[in-house]
């Protein structure tokens, strides 16, 4: 894959982070909630999909081809590969990390937090 594919990958997974969480904080308060509260809500969301994200690509890298040939041995007809999983978890990162860029924006630029 080269890295002008890679990079529209995670890009674009992130630029849909920023933006959600550049509008979810405002959804969030909109809900009642502090404007603190709100950040740390979207910033904790887009932590935790980072992370996922991170431990799901380290550990397809780590266990995938033993995941495949156990799927090939065992014939489950899965269209699960090593390259699939690393590809959605770098999705997921990317759209963590963009969760937790926007939210941080939201709470410097517009909340004047």
């Amino acid at each position: 894959m080269s890295a002008a594919r890679r990079f529209r990958l995670v890009g674009g997974a992130l630029a849909v982070g920023v933006l959600l969480g550049a509008l979810g904080v405002p959804a969030l308060i909109a809900t009642g909630r502090t404007r603190l509260r709100a950040v740390e809500i979207a910033f904790g969301v887009g932590a935790l999909a980072l992370g996922v994200g991170l431990l799901g690509w380290s550990g397809s890298v780590m266990a995938g081809r033993g995941v495949e040939a156990m799927q090939e041995r065992m014939d489950t007809n899965s269209d699960w590969t090593e390259a699939k999983s690393r590809r959605a978890m770098a999705r997921v990162g990317g759209f963590g990390g963009g969760l937790m860029v926007g939210s941080s924006l939201v709470e410097v630029l517009a909340l004047g937090a």
